[in-house]
């Protein structure tokens, strides 16, 4: 049985933006998964989402090119097997995030609610972003659980954080037309480089702000990263009507 964040770490996720919950799963489960997420990966189960239709630094040009078939994300886990939606609605992750918000919390089935694969070779590499920039909510108050499937370190493609950017109030040009950090800019530079990238053992979970600056190289190893992430909101924070965000049903987690 997982045990809920503890105040200390609670407050570390509330001043940094994020925090590491480390043993968070335990084995068996954590076991179980990455033997479903690797099944499910080596069938290329749908919904997928392919490196070549991003198009992020590094990946395929195209399907048809070599490397064309490689899977970035296995979408929708919470629908895929009742393994994937038993985590995201998780005990420990519930109490966690009731004693964050201060109520209970809602799952987001339209955002991460995912498994992200990181492959060697043809695995891209992910820019400096909030996630709340294609987000639409009435409140930017939303965290994430990234769960570690396997070790990750920055030499496979592992998150990069910049801590307290959750806070920061940053000027509109200091991003391009997708919403990512400029690094060609001298402040976004100095902001990039207090950037760390906490190592991850299989079985920890990373806890972050949706507001929270974060990046990832690729993967240099010669194995599959795998990483299960979901998304999540207080009850009284709400989807905006007719966006993305409100496109799926929400779940509701139970109230420790």
């Amino acid at each position: 049985m997982s045990s809920p964040l503890t105040t200390a770490q609670l407050d570390t996720l509330r001043e940094q933006g994020f925090v590491v919950a480390r043993d968070f799963v335990p084995d068996a489960q954590r076991d179980g998964l990455l033997a479903l997420a690797r099944a499910q990966l080596d069938q290329a189960v749908a919904p997928v989402e392919y490196e070549a239709d991003l198009a992020y630094p590094g990946a395929p040009a195209s399907r048809q090119a070599e490397g064309g078939g490689t899977v970035r994300r296995l979408l929708d886990a919470y629908a895929r097997d009742p393994l994937f939606a038993a985590w995201a609605t998780d005990a420990a992750v519930a109490a966690s995030l009731h004693r964050y918000f201060g109520q209970g919390a809602v799952l987001s089935r339209a955002h991460h609610n995912c498994v992200m694969t990181k492959h060697p070779r043809f695995g891209s590499l992910t820019g400096w972003h909030r996630d709340i920039r294609y987000w639409s909510f009435d409140r930017e108050d939303l965290v994430s659980t990234w769960l570690a499937l396997g070790e990750e370190t920055a030499h496979n493609g592992g998150l990069w954080l910049v801590p307290g950017s959750h806070t920061m109030t940053l000027a509109a040009d200091r991003f391009d037309a997708a919403q990512f950090l400029r690094e060609d800019l001298p402040d976004n530079a100095a902001l990039i480089a207090t950037a760390v990238s906490p190592e991850l053992a299989p079985g920890d979970v990373l806890f972050f702000h949706c507001r929270t600056l974060h990046a990832a190289g690729r993967n240099q190893s010669d194995r599959v990263k795998f990483s299960v992430v979901h998304t999540y909101h207080a009850v009284d924070t709400h989807p905006v009507p007719g966006t993305r965000s409100a496109g799926k049903p929400e779940v509701p987690l139970d109230s420790p």
